[in-house]
């Protein structure tokens, strides 16, 4: 029997990025790999790593150039301290925020305000429970003031679990008192996120694992796994480096190694960036 050709057909090309493909060798610094050595933090602007956790601003810039074109809307559900508004008003994008701390979500908003915005894009802030669904028929709102019932892309980056508390507020994740109820918590915001993005459109989950009871708990791939059972199809899991960007752990990296080394261990040096799609 003939050996069948190989298949290297490729899917339709889609609008979702302002990239020029007969130009690709110029995008150099456009990440296609599935490792993200992302280096030292961009503090460039406005942005500010005051708050413990959150994101390198080079994810969501990664991310909204990816997967989005100018003039479309961003949906981040756990806003912080407005790092993905920040990209999204440098990158000429619409964004929409949802922080559950009054008092971050504030901060948040004040910092992407000063953002330079030379395309007269829409930045909200929204104080709310991203699991609830009040939370998520004002997302809505919003949206259609704007002329629209749908996100262009979402971005999740919830806390890991209880590895940093982020408030005494009950409904936040990291106060989750097990982690069967922050898995349901985040199916909850997962659900709302699919509702909320355009069919066809990209969701990306920032997340990483957790150490509990002397075990590795693989919370990256469970949030993964609930990402899938809530419809969203998997596009890529990719693994970003930390050491450019850690804060520390409040010792030195001599003794994590000699902790590591004693207990038969392993020091958390990456999370992952996990892209989904939206069935149309």
């Amino acid at each position: 029997m003939q050996e069948q050709p190989a298949d290297w057909s490729l899917p339709p090309p889609t609008p979702d990025a302002d990239l020029d493909l007969s130009r690709w060798r110029e995008y150099e610094d456009i990440i296609t790999d599935s490792l993200w050595l992302l280096g030292a933090r961009d503090r460039s602007g406005p942005h500010s790593a005051e708050y413990h956790g959150n994101f390198v601003p080079q994810i969501p810039n990664q991310i909204v150039r990816r997967f989005t074109t100018r003039g479309e809307t961003v949906l981040d559900l756990f806003s912080g301290m407005g790092t993905t508004l920040i990209e999204c008003r440098r990158l000429g994008r619409h964004s929409l925020g949802v922080e559950l701390n009054p008092v971050v979500a504030e901060r948040g908003r004040e910092l992407a305000n000063r953002a330079e915005d030379s395309h007269a894009v829409r930045t909200s802030v929204l104080v709310g429970d991203s699991s609830s669904v009040e939370t998520a028929q004002q997302v809505r709102a919003v949206l259609e003031q704007h002329g629209d019932s749908y996100a262009d892309c979402v971005l999740l980056h919830p806390p890991y679990h209880d590895i940093i508390r982020f408030s005494m507020d009950p409904r936040d994740l990291s106060n989750s008192v097990s982690h069967e109820e922050f898995l349901e918590g985040l199916r909850r915001v997962v659900r709302h996120a699919g509702d909320l993005l355009r069919p066809g459109r990209h969701l990306a989950l920032v997340i990483g694992d957790r150490y509990a009871g002397g075990e590795w708990v693989p919370l990256g791939f469970e949030c993964m796994r609930v990402c899938r059972e809530e419809g969203l199809v998997l596009k890529a899991i990719n693994v970003k480096d930390m050491q450019g960007n850690e804060r520390g752990k409040g010792k030195s990296n001599n003794l994590w190694r000699y902790r590591a080394l004693k207990s038969g261990t392993y020091i958390f040096k990456h999370e992952y960036v996990m892209v989904f799609r939206k069935p149309r």
